[in-house]
């Protein structure tokens, strides 16, 4: 994912978030979300700022690697929504492909103050 320089400061760090969460940098990831950030995932507690994601990626995702790939950016000031795929591995080798949606909220300073994570499965 490339960045063009004259992007907004939250689009701009919502791409640099995928890029650390693809190249498995759990720490860098974790310090774009403010100390109370929210992160709302499908399965999972809420997490909570930079610990949170860092127990998150670091030992409960059952994503081994994989890729994503942004088809939509929608922006309104601070908050941001993205669409897109990803395909990868599970930690047992099991190969997924899906899609999903995300939306953010992005404080003046760049951090992340929330994120909620859907996912397109057939559960209703």
């Amino acid at each position: 994912m490339t960045t063009a320089p004259d992007e907004p400061l939250a689009i701009r760090t919502v791409r640099r978030f995928y890029d650390l969460v693809d190249s498995g940098d759990v720490h860098g990831l974790a310090a774009l979300f403010a100390p109370d950030a929210a992160y709302r995932r499908p399965g999972y507690d809420l997490m909570v700022g930079p610990e949170g994601l860092r127990g998150f990626y670091g030992r409960d995702r059952t994503i081994r690697a994989g890729q994503h790939a942004l088809t939509t950016l929608l922006t309104d000031g601070h908050t941001v929504s993205v669409f897109g795929e990803f395909q990868g591995d599970l930690h047992d080798g099991t190969p997924v492909h899906l899609r999903f949606a995300d939306g953010f909220t992005v404080r003046p300073d760049g951090l992340f103050s929330s994120r909620d994570t859907y996912f397109f499965a057939p559960l209703v």
